[in-house]
């Protein structure tokens, strides 16, 4: 991948800058927000890190948005000093990235970019399967982390799906979630696992840290074409005529964006669950 474009210079768009370089799957990454100094300044300490964390990506901060005309994924973060594009402003960028890169793949990291996503999709008539967004990965890596707590495992033995839409109306794939290869419905009751879920569901709002690490893992993964599933925030498929919200789902992803849902095998109660959650 020859570009990536941050938009926005906050605590978020710099870290996933950050954490986008770190990965070094990326040529270039442009950091780029109105206070173009505050870009600048972050964009430096990045490229200062470099030979210390041993990445070869070039990060470069500035306030010119067609700068991002030439990058295959574009991530939506916060302003410097300011909150998440949202509302008629994150619509007006969207309108503004339409123009200057048609073919970019949008993510957009933010805990309340939900509603751009779909408005993105429904008015924009951006492709769902390229304009989706990854806070939904961090609240599953949160999720796996407690899970394994609670039974004094590694995480990374952790199988576990999260859907919905976040933070009430979650679902948690206990059916299909295992623990080192362990069918994890036997290992915690359902009492705990009831506790656990509404421990899950404080989770949200993430921080910023987890959001970025989440981005930066979705952009790698559609860079190196993983086949590794990943949660994102999906807008609906409206062509068969029943209206639903945008929704935490499974996902596999290409440089062509989103490729694949892969729904995990749901019990009749969270499947009832998950179509309470996204039907409107």
């Amino acid at each position: 991948m020859r570009e990536v474009a941050v938009i926005g210079a906050g605590e978020l768009g710099g870290m996933i800058a950050h954490a986008v370089a770190r990965r070094d799957v990326a040529g270039v990454v442009h950091l780029i927000d109105e206070r173009g100094r505050v870009a600048e300044g972050k964009a430096l300490d990045i490229a200062e890190a470099a030979p210390i964390e041993r990445f070869a990506t070039t990060v470069v901060g500035g306030a010119d948005l067609t700068t991002a005309a030439g990058a295959e994924v574009i991530v939506i973060a916060d302003r410097a000093g300011g909150t998440e594009w949202q509302g008629e402003e994150g619509l007006t960028l969207l309108r503004r990235l339409d123009l200057l890169a048609p073919r970019a793949l949008i993510v957009c990291a933010g805990t309340t970019q939900h509603t751009l996503v779909e408005r993105g999709v429904r008015e924009l008539r951006r492709p769902r399967t390229r304009l989706f967004g990854s806070a939904a990965h961090a609240l599953v890596a949160a999720a796996t982390a407690m899970v394994a707590l609670e039974l004094d495992a590694s995480p990374r033995d952790v199988a576990l799906s999260v859907l919905g839409v976040p933070p009430t109306h979650i679902v948690i794939g206990w059916e299909a979630a295992a623990v080192g290869g362990f069918a994890l419905t036997r290992l915690i009751t359902e009492p705990a696992r009831r506790q656990l879920a509404r421990r899950i569901e404080a989770l949200w709002p993430l921080g910023p840290y987890a959001l970025a690490s989440a981005a930066s893992a979705v952009v790698e993964a559609m860079a190196v074409s993983s086949r590794r599933v990943m949660t994102c925030l999906v807008a609906p498929d409206d062509s068969s005529g029943i209206r639903m919200r945008t929704a935490a789902l499974p996902v596999r992803l290409s440089p062509d964006g989103i490729t694949d849902v892969v729904l995990p095998a749901l019990s009749v109660a969270e499947r009832v669950a998950l179509d309470n959650a996204i039907l409107l």
